[in-house]
């Protein structure tokens, strides 16, 4: 807990939320329900052992501040996130009320595991970033946005049994969310995928198959689900692309089918999709 004034409001308040949740309590020295809910703030703020910051502001030493928030009774408590106000209560509230108000702003720990996950994948980390996913499912096993990508983290290691077994895990509410419907298909192809490839001829068979006769479009889907496999997604498109172009209805229209699939899993490849996505809609309109 700290003492914060207009001096200093921009850097212990604002630029400090972009790292933790910063609740700020206006308070007054006669303020009697200020007394008791000062208190109960602190006693919270050393539970969550640092998740979220508390700051303390005077408004009797502070009128601008209270003006700029339009405060006409105290004890007065707003929260700040990424560097703007989120929330906020005012008078004495009993301490289940507090907790529920700090959990709305606070991520759990899955949730920050989840998040460092994220940073080090983007850094280029897979196995620092499996290891903290591994993390936030220890952390809550409900976390499915966390095992959604410890699948795909497994499925780029190749490790199809353990991603099988993760997506097992998936609730149910998750796996009818019809907002992550073409995320889930995608990784559904994938898995089917590496799983099929280990049945398959090898590459060099197939592509002389369809050297040897273009219009082989079961030989052009299976190079095409080896292509998928190993994350190869340009020459996996290609193929499906011939099948869409040759023969819309081939095996009920999978060649389409998986190219929608295809661009969900190489959605970081935003060049590679919008070519192919024009070559598609170029395809189906002839």
């Amino acid at each position: 807990m700290m003492d914060v004034s207009l001096e200093n409001f921009q850097h212990e308040v604002i630029e400090a939320s972009l790292q933790v949740p910063v609740v700020v309590d206006f308070w007054a020295p006669w303020c009697g329900p200020c007394q008791t809910l000062g208190p109960m703030l602190e006693k919270l703020e050393t539970e969550f052992q640092g998740r979220w910051k508390l700051v303390k502001i005077n408004s009797d030493d502070n009128p601008e501040l209270s003006q700029a928030f339009r405060i006409r009774s105290i004890p007065y408590v707003v929260a700040f996130a990424g560097g703007k106000p989120v929330d906020q209560f005012m008078g004495v509230q009993p301490e289940a009320q507090l907790r529920e108000f700090l959990q709305r702003l606070v991520p759990n720990p899955s949730q920050l595991e989840h998040a460092k996950a994220q940073d080090l994948f983007d850094q280029g980390d897979e196995a620092g970033a499996l290891e903290a996913l591994k993390n936030a499912m220890a952390l809550d096993l409900a976390n499915d946005a966390a095992r959604l990508d410890l699948i795909e983290v497994l499925l780029n290691r190749e490790e199809t049994d353990s991603a099988e077994s993760q997506w097992s895990l998936l609730s149910k509410k998750t796996l009818a969310d019809p907002q992550l419907k073409p995320h889930l298909d995608a990784i559904q192809s994938r898995l089917q995928a590496l799983r099929q490839s280990v049945q398959l001829p090898a590459s060099p068979e197939l592509e002389q198959r369809v050297a040897l006769n273009p219009n082989d479009l079961a030989a052009r889907l299976d190079l095409a689900q080896l292509y998928i496999a190993h994350k190869a997604w340009e020459a996996a498109l290609e193929q499906l692309l011939q099948i869409v172009e040759r023969d819309r209805s081939f095996n009920d229209d999978i060649g389409r089918k998986t190219m929608i699939q295809v661009f969900d899993m190489a959605a970081n490849n935003a060049p590679l999709v919008s070519q192919y996505r024009r070559a598609l809609s170029s395809a189906i309109l002839k």
